[in-house]
């Protein structure tokens, strides 16, 4: 991928992605003092508009994990929400897309600490279309290493350097010729994949690991956990679930930003279900690609139009 073009918002700036540089000892890079949020874009053709999803939702995720490293953002979520349907326009998507909007510390020094270090805040556009293949359903693994606790960094802030936890686990997994991990918590209960939450259907129940185990607290967990309620009248339970409670789950799928809805056909090579989608995670998959269309009135005030919007410059 190309970014030189690109045009990105940098500290209340818009410039080109290879303008925008960040120096070799810069805090967030040597010791991974930085948060991020991923935000999804979807094109629609027919109407040639562009959708962003959960927008205000994502912004003040983000503001919270700012918060919890002692950092800032420089404008409030409404500014935040003018800026990115600003910079989107600039760029003049016609492809679905995603946003990292990520605020670090950005003092280029030695020494570990979150004091007295200045910030940066930067949003940065690409084209994406797809995070997991999920086509054929996934193959995954209960992987090795454990997900970091409350106690050592907070999960459920989206903090760069936690995301080594991540890396560790999905690399495990490839290599051992899977497609996902799933990561237990300290205490040997589930919690969610290397980057996606996870979700298990068992009696016509829908289960998800309870905030108490470590998990990122999703936007789009947030939203499958609506949808299921309000259209398909199925019950949501958060609470803690057993590795064992996997394998004798009847479907199970990711859910995220980047992944949408991933179904899972294996774990640990012991087949879910029949092997295939099953009809819960078919309908909530659909339903989901409906929404972030557009195509359900329901929930249009999830999303934030982009070309449709009034154009009046970006708040800065």
């Amino acid at each position: 991928m190309d970014l030189s073009d690109i045009t990105v918002y940098i500290n209340g700036r818009f410039c080109r992605y290879d303008e925008a540089k960040v120096g070799l000892l810069t805090h967030g890079l040597q010791y991974g003092t930085g948060c991020f949020e991923g935000i999804r874009g979807y094109w629609d053709v027919a109407e040639s508009e562009m959708y962003l999803v959960l927008l205000r939702e994502h912004y003040d995720r983000l503001s919270t994990s700012a918060k919890i490293l002692t950092m800032k953002i420089p404008h409030t979520t409404d500014e935040l929400i003018d800026i990115t349907v600003d910079l989107v326009r600039r760029n003049n998507f016609r492809t679905d897309i995603y946003l990292r909007p990520c605020i670090f510390k950005s003092a280029e020094d030695i020494g570990v600490r979150l004091h007295n270090v200045p910030d940066t805040f930067a949003i940065i556009p690409v084209p994406f279309t797809s995070y997991l293949d999920a086509s054929k359903g996934l193959s995954v693994c209960v992987s090795s290493w454990r997900r970091a606790d409350d106690t050592m960094a907070p999960p459920r802030a989206k903090i760069t350097g936690l995301y080594v936890n991540s890396a560790l686990a999905k690399s495990e997994a490839v290599n051992n010729g899977y497609d996902e991990a799933i990561l237990l918590s300290h205490d040997g209960h589930v919690s969610e994949g290397s980057a996606e939450n996870l979700f298990l259907v068992r009696n016509g129940a829908l289960y998800t690991p309870d905030p108490s185990q470590n998990v990122l607290e999703g936007c789009t967990r947030r939203a499958i956990m609506q949808i299921a309620q309000e259209q398909l009248k199925i019950q949501v339970i958060e609470r803690s679930i057993d590795r064992g409670e996997l394998y004798a789950a009847e479907e199970l799928f990711f859910t995220g930003t980047a992944a949408g809805i991933a179904h899972i056909v294996s774990v640990d090579h012991r087949v879910v279900g029949d092997g295939k989608i099953g009809p819960i995670s078919k309908q909530l998959s659909e339903i989901y690609q409906g929404v972030v269309r557009n195509k359900v009135p329901a929930y249009a005030d999830w999303l934030t139009s982009v070309y449709s919007a009034a154009k009046k410059p970006a708040a800065v």
